[in-house]
């Protein structure tokens, strides 16, 4: 068409209304901006420029282009003749225009101007003006409308009818949006609301609406599948699950949008076999069907296999997206694995996704968890839009990492500065933040503002973190009375705060370790840790018969404790140690560097660490910490930092040890237990001031 105007205007001839038409829908179809502008100019010239069939050609193209207010402009400079007079198009196309541009609010105002200049609406008319009452803050919107097009006559179309029940599931109106899809509606309408209970979290309203267009015979096509299979992942129903998965292959849509949900449904509810085997059986496999795949194995905790999902996917010449990105980085901060997160890092600043907020904050939490400090911050300041997960990924890396002043400095920041709302998770970051560096009036005035200046109610996490901060300046009185006052949840985080508390070496209380620790067997008798604290208070008290007496109620009660691992990435793969090495293929040489460790550093094990009478030197000297420390003597270039993590709190013998080992080797080492990152320097000081 744009080639029939040209030679029409090389011939000298001037366009008509319909080549000028035709070429403005070709510009709208392909969002052709410039081209749009010359026709624009060209319009002038040719006196169209009044012409209401030009000027809807024109509103168009300036309406998909993203210059709505272009599209009002040229609507407005009509005269109001032609905006009178069989101009329902017209109207229709600038209300369309405006509600894709995101100002639902004039779309809806403009069709009553329509209604009150005497145009009558049509079938295309009502669409655009319901989708913008189901986002208008009137309340009454849909319903006024819903009576207009049934005075119109209208109400018979699917299209309209689509749209009516649409709307009204936008508004959470369920139940009229169910009425109007009964009163007659198609296969798009029955879609429609399907999903919208799917994404209001109705699940059983959805299945059971879904299993009603089955039984009324009515063609199910991808989205009707994709919904479905979207409840009940969340439902958990696996039995409806695969007999969906049987009617899928029945009607050929094993591709796709539904493939791609089939897999995400699986992988979601657990069955990982099967996910993996529905993916294999797709026609051509995308990467959103890997990505949920990669995403289903992290969110059962299966971070390993989640990577090597990862780098499968890449050998198969798959490109991965930011949803990917993200979803890697993630796991990379969960196993840690802070080489592998930094080649992916590097992937996505090559492909400029670092800009994306999910890619962002991942990134950040990466290197948080991997106790580089310096490149969470950096992330962080490289972002171009934060949110409030930005900042508590931030908050929390600083607080794990040392730097607990610095994260009550970013809270201020946050709140203050960047009128950021903290959140839930905000406030466990700062006031953990407040607990490692002993701010108990910042912590209390923090926590009293959550709900009263925040809306943030607090919950048994936030009571956890103020029982912590109180047993770690010694005031474990203080904590058993805020344990005791009106409203506080207690829960079994809040005794174990309180148990670890009362249980410190340092002046703590028996006896409300005592109860601490009886109060936790009742609420988590599964939990090894009650056992395992109040057993090394007794040991640190000499009292060698309580302690085994503990140890012993332990074992009969079938209750394990935790194994104790450490583990580190050397030589292109990750290591594992358990307390004394001996699994280790490199035992000999690593049993024989910690000696060395021990001789060179002058170091000598520190026997009130010890958790039982007549505990030898060598029990202390092969902790898992420090086999891993010197494995990394051993494997990694001189001056290059040992990054150590552990599944378990390190002992008081490892932490004095590792601060001789870095001060004596001039070696960086960071151990990440749990809840912590001890960064032992060069000074031979550990960033946690000998107080975790």
């Amino acid at each position: 068409m744009a080639d029939a105007l040209r030679r029409t205007l090389r011939r000298g001839l001037p366009p008509d209304r319909y080549l000028l038409g035709a070429a403005l829908r070709h510009c709208a179809d392909h969002l052709l901006l410039r081209g749009g502008q010359q026709l624009l100019a060209l319009s002038f010239k040719s006196r169209f420029a009044a012409c209401a069939f030009v000027v809807a050609g024109l509103v168009d193209v300036f309406s998909k282009c993203g210059l709505p207010s272009t599209a009002l402009r040229l609507f407005y400079s009509l005269p109001p003749p032609q905006l009178t007079s069989n101009s329902v198009v017209l109207w229709n196309l600038m209300a369309a225009g405006l509600a894709r541009n995101g100002d639902p609010a004039s779309a809806l105002r403009l069709f009553l101007d329509m209604r009150s200049s005497g145009v009558l609406p049509n079938h295309f008319s009502f669409p655009t003006a319901l989708s913008s009452a189901a986002v208008s803050s009137s309340p009454s919107a849909v319903l006024q409308l819903h009576a207009s097009l049934l005075r119109s006559g209208h109400g018979g179309s699917l299209f309209v009818r689509s749209s009516l029940v649409h709307a009204y599931a936008k508004r959470g109106d369920f139940p009229s949006s169910e009425l109007a899809l009964r009163e007659g509606g198609g296969i798009v309408a029955w879609n429609s609301l399907i999903a919208a209970l799917s994404r209001a979290g109705r699940h059983l309203h959805a299945l059971h609406l879904f299993a009603d267009m089955r039984q009324r015979g009515l063609h199910q096509d991808e989205f009707s599948f994709t919904a479905a299979f979207n409840s009940i992942e969340a439902e958990m129903a696996a039995g409806s699950g695969r007999a969906l998965h049987c009617a899928v292959i029945k009607a050929g849509l094993v591709a796709g949008h539904v493939g791609n949900a089939l897999v995400d449904m699986y992988a979601r509810g657990g069955d990982l076999r099967a996910a993996r085997a529905a993916l294999d059986g797709l026609p051509w496999q995308d990467v959103v069907a890997w990505t949920a795949l990669i995403t289903g194995c992290a969110g059962h905790g299966l971070h390993g296999t989640a990577l090597e999902l990862f780098r499968e996917m890449g050998g198969v010449g798959l490109v991965s997206d930011e949803v990917t990105g993200a979803a890697v980085l993630s796991c990379c901060a969960a196993v840690p694995a802070p080489a592998l997160g930094e080649q992916v890092h590097a992937a996505e600043l090559r492909r400029g996704r670092t800009v994306f907020l999910a890619v962002g904050n991942a990134l950040i939490t990466m290197y948080g968890k991997a106790g580089a400090a310096d490149g969470a911050r950096r992330a962080f300041d490289e972002m171009p839009r934060r949110d409030a997960v930005s900042w508590t990924a931030l908050l929390l890396s600083c607080a794990q990492n040392g730097s607990s002043r610095e994260a009550l400095h970013l809270y201020r920041q946050m709140v203050d500065e960047c009128n950021e709302r903290p959140d839930y998770v905000t406030f466990i970051a700062v006031l953990f933040a407040c607990g490692r560096a002993r701010l108990v009036d910042e912590a209390t005035e923090i926590f009293n503002s959550m709900e009263t200046e925040h809306g943030v109610v607090p919950g048994k996490e936030h009571h956890a973190c103020m029982i912590d901060l109180l047993g770690r300046v010694g005031k474990v009185t203080e904590a058993v009375e805020l344990l005791g006052r009106s409203g506080f949840q207690t829960d079994a985080a809040a005794w174990k705060a309180l148990l670890a508390a009362a249980c410190r070496v340092r002046g703590g209380d028996l006896a409300v370790a005592e109860q601490a620790a009886a109060e936790l067997v009742q609420a988590q008798p599964e939990d090894a840790a009650a056992y395992v604290l109040l057993s090394n208070r007794y040991a640190a008290e000499k009292r060698w018969e309580d302690a085994g007496k503990v140890r012993r109620l332990m074992r009969a009660r079938g209750v394990r404790k935790e194994v104790g691992w450490s583990w580190m990435e050397a030589e292109k793969k990750v290591h594992w140690f358990a307390a004394g090495g001996a699994d280790h293929p490199r035992a000999a040489e690593i049993h024989a560097k910690v000696g060395e460790m021990m001789e060179r550093t002058g170091y000598e094990a520190e026997m009130g660490w010890a958790l039982h009478d007549g505990a030898a030197t060598e029990e202390l000297a092969y902790h898992s910490e420090k086999l891993a420390v010197a494995f990394g003597l051993m494997s990694l270039p001189d001056g290059a930092p040992i990054r150590v993590f552990k599944n378990l709190r390190i002992c008081g013998d490892c932490h004095q040890a590792l601060k001789a080992v870095a001060k004596v080797y001039c070696r960086v080492v960071v151990v990440r237990d749990p809840n912590y990152f001890h960064h032992f320097g060069l000074d031979g000081l550990c960033s946690c001031g000998d107080f975790w």
